[in-house]
């Protein structure tokens, strides 16, 4: 049960929340009105279309996920050098700064084993194989993002990084509440490394359990010294992307959701078009698409969403990276842009 998390209740923690101006009537809302379903919808018709609808025979990979494994405790990164562990989990190093984001080693986006398991080949990577890491930087509390298993073995990490409320799960798991930093939308946080974290608004929502919305779910500008790269965590589409691509002017990387879309939730995930168009609206020089190749979490084919984002991309004039999980991908390198899972 512990792996549901605790819904916040430190004193502290509460008035930092009850003072953000996204928490209203106890529970956090998105900028914009924002419902989970459509019009005519409700959780109980989302719930039977999702367990009715026929599934297509390509919902999932016919055969295993390619991977590259590389040393990352042995990883040089003179420029901002990223690599995909599959779905949302990913590393960013900058020198000898290791930032981990949305991390899901244990194989499964669900508290319960026996669901929402990886495919095969996207376990290359465990906590075993990580550097040190100065930074978790977390998202939001789901469990596709932050995973119970992944998070409390990484309790050794300088540093966390989150959204307000989520420390409450931490805390709850272990980890020092001094190590923890939990931010409101456009607050920032900073490092004697010249490295700077804003969490930025989101089209989303919280919780692990039945209730919502007690923890707050963000995205994240980092800036390294002169770059710059956006971490979208997920987000359905509006004019935030826009706002906070005037407010930074450009990003030389934009790491956005694609994938487990429906027409049953329309408002807190993107479609592949939109993704696109987010990256545009953010003045991404190169977009990376992830929430994608790892897990089942709606009915669509599992290369719809790239496939879809490449059609889009070229119409945009778009430089899109697609990385094989555990490919080294640089800033200052040529873009990874293979069709791998063409092949599988």
């Amino acid at each position: 049960m512990k792996a549901f998390g605790k819904h916040p209740n430190n004193s502290k923690r509460i008035d930092q929340i009850r003072s953000s101006p996204y928490f209203i009537n106890k529970s956090f809302h998105n900028v914009n009105l924002t419902s989970m379903y459509p019009a005519g919808g409700s959780a109980l018709k989302t719930a039977w279309n999702f367990l009715t609808t026929k599934k297509p025979q390509n919902i999932k990979p016919k055969n295993i996920i390619p991977s590259v494994k590389t040393d990352l405790t042995s990883l040089q990164a003179v420029a901002p050098t990223v690599i995909w562990f599959g779905h949302s989990s990913y590393l960013i190093k900058y020198k000898d700064f290791n930032i981990l984001v949305d991390p899901v080693y244990s194989g499964y986006a669900s508290p319960i084993r026996a669901a929402v398991k990886a495919f095969p080949g996207t376990d290359a990577y465990s906590v075993g194989d990580l550097p040190k890491i100065d930074i978790l930087l977390l998202t939001h509390d789901h469990y596709d993002h932050i995973d119970f298993e992944t998070v409390v073995a990484l309790k050794y990490v300088k540093r966390v990084i989150c959204p307000l409320g989520v420390g409450e799960h931490l805390e709850h798991w272990g980890y020092p509440a001094q190590n923890i930093t939990e931010l409101d939308w456009w607050g920032t946080t900073d490092t004697a490394e010249n490295i700077k974290v804003t969490a930025t608004p989101a089209r989303h929502f919280s919780g692990r359990g039945l209730t919502r919305n007690k923890t707050l779910w963000a995205s994240f500008v980092l800036q390294l010294a002169d770059f710059k790269i956006f971490i979208g965590g997920d987000s359905g589409y509006d004019d935030q992307f826009k706002k906070i691509g005037e407010k930074f002017n450009t990003f030389d990387l934009a790491i956005l959701e694609c994938g487990q879309y429906n027409e049953n939730w329309p408002y807190i995930h993107m479609l592949p078009e939109e993704t696109a168009q987010a990256a545009i609206d953010l003045n991404a020089k190169i977009l990376m698409p992830v929430h994608w190749g790892k897990f089942i979490l709606s009915v669509h084919p599992w290369t719809e969403p790239i496939e879809r984002l490449l059609v889009k991309a070229r119409e945009l004039n778009l430089s899109i990276a697609t990385p094989t999980i555990g490919e080294i991908f640089r800033l200052n390198e040529p873009t990874p842009q293979s069709d791998w899972w063409r092949h599988v």
